[in-house]
C-alpha cells in the first residue's frame, strides 16, 4: 500500500513543472496553455499576436518569456492536404459537387508561413486531442499542382480533363473557384449598392438646390422632373392650397394630384412637365363657347380659379373620374399664375 501511494504521489509530482523550465508553444489567445494532457495558467502581461513563444513554467502557471522559433515538431495528431486561404483540404475529404460543402469541411490552419502558393500542400498537426491546427511544414506536390493552378487562373470550369488529379486537389480547386465566384459576385452587389447610394445622394442633392428656386415658375417645373411631389406642394400653396397627395394618371405625363382647399378635398390631373392641368376636377366650361377651360390653367392658378367660383356660388365639383378622354393632349411651357 505504501508503495502504491509513493507511485501515486511520484507520477503528481511529475505533472508539475520543475523551477526555472521553459516551454516553446504556439499561442493563439486566451490565457491557458496547453500540451498533450496538461495545462498552465498564464500570469502577467500576454502576448501581442499569434505565434509561437518561449514561457517559464512555474507549477501549473506559465509566464511569458519571449517569441521563439516554431515547434513544429512538438505537434501531434499530424495531417496533409491542400490550402484554401488558410483553410486545409485534408487528403481523406469527400469530393463534393457543391462547392459549399467543401468549404464547411474545411478546416483553419493556424500560423502559416507567409508567402504559400495558391494549393500549396501542407502539414499541419495539433498540440492536444481537440486542438486547433498548427502550420508545421510543407509537403511534397504531388505532382499536378501547376495544372491545376494553371486551369484555375484560366478560368476552367473543372480539372476533369488533367490526369492523376488527387481527391483533395480536386476539391481544392473547387472551393477556391466558388470562393472567387462568391467574392466576385459580393464586389458587383457592393458597387451596385455604391452607385445607387451615389445616385441618391445626387438627386438628393439636387432636390435640395431646386428647393432654393421653388418660389419660381422655371424652378417648380425643374423640381418637377426629380420630385414631382415637392413640386406640386410648392405649386399650390401659391394659390392657398395644400398638396396631400399624387399618383400616376391613365396617360404618359400625367398625374392626379389631390389637395386640400376651402377646408374641402379635391382632385386635378395636370402634366407632370409643365404643371398644366389637364383636367380640373371642377366644372369650366364655357357656356357661350362649349369649350372646356382646364388647360387655360396651372396648379399654380387653380386655387384661385375655385376660389372664384366659390365666391360667386358657381363652383361644380365633378365627380367623374380624374383624368381625360377623348381631349387633345399637348405640350406646352409655362403657367398661368
Amino acid at each position: 500500500m505504501a508503495l502504491c501511494m509513493d507511485m501515486v504521489v511520484k507520477s503528481w509530482r511529475d505533472l508539475l513543472s520543475k523551477p526555472g523550465q521553459t516551454m516553446v508553444s504556439a499561442w493563439l489567445g486566451g490565457s491557458q496553455l496547453r500540451s498533450g494532457g496538461q495545462a498552465w495558467r498564464i500570469d502577467g502581461r500576454l502576448p501581442a499576436e499569434e505565434g509561437w513563444y518561449r514561457f517559464e513554467l512555474h507549477g501549473r502557471r506559465a509566464s511569458l518569456k519571449e517569441p521563439a522559433d516554431a515547434a513544429g515538431d512538438d505537434l501531434t495528431h499530424l495531417c496533409c492536404g491542400y490550402l484554401v486561404g488558410d483553410r486545409l483540404v485534408r487528403d481523406d475529404v469527400r469530393v463534393d459537387p457543391e462547392p459549399g460543402r467543401i468549404a464547411a469541411c474545411s478546416e483553419t490552419v493556424h500560423l502559416l508561413d507567409r508567402g504559400l502558393e495558391r494549393f500549396a500542400r501542407v502539414v499541419a498537426g495539433r498540440q492536444y486531442d481537440d486542438g486547433p491546427l498548427i502550420y508545421k511544414r510543407l509537403d511534397m506536390p504531388q505532382g499536378t499542382e501547376d495544372a491545376v493552378l494553371a486551369a484555375y487562373l484560366q478560368r476552367a470550369a473543372s480539372v476533369a480533363d488533367i490526369p492523376n488529379v488527387h481527391p483533395a486537389l480536386d476539391a481544392a480547386f473547387r472551393m477556391e473557384r466558388w470562393l472567387r465566384s462568391e467574392t466576385e459576385r459580393r464586389r458587383a452587389e457592393l458597387l451596385e449598392r455604391q452607385r445607387q447610394e451615389a445616385e441618391r445622394l445626387e438627386r438628393e442633392a439636387k432636390v435640395r438646390e431646386l428647393q432654393t428656386k421653388t418660389g419660381t415658375s422655371a424652378g417648380r417645373r425643374a423640381l418637377a422632373a426629380v420630385d414631382f411631389g415637392a413640386a406640386a406642394k410648392a405649386a399650390l400653396a401659391v394659390g392657398g392650397a395644400v398638396y396631400l397627395d399624387h399618383k400616376p394618371g391613365y396617360y404618359p405625363n400625367e398625374m392626379v394630384v389631390t389637395f386640400r382647399f376651402l377646408r374641402r378635398t379635391l382632385v386635378c390631373t395636370c402634366d407632370c412637365r409643365t404643371l398644366r392641368i389637364i383636367d380640373a376636377g371642377i366644372c369650366l366650361m364655357s357656356h357661350d363657347t362649349g369649350v372646356r377651360g382646364d388647360k387655360l390653367f396651372s396648379l399654380e392658378s387653380l386655387p384661385s380659379v375655385i376660389a372664384e367660383a366659390h365666391e360667386r356660388g358657381v363652383l361644380v365639383v365633378q365627380l367623374r373620374p380624374t383624368g381625360y378622354d377623348g381631349r387633345e393632349h399637348y405640350d406646352e411651357d409655362g403657367d398661368d399664375e
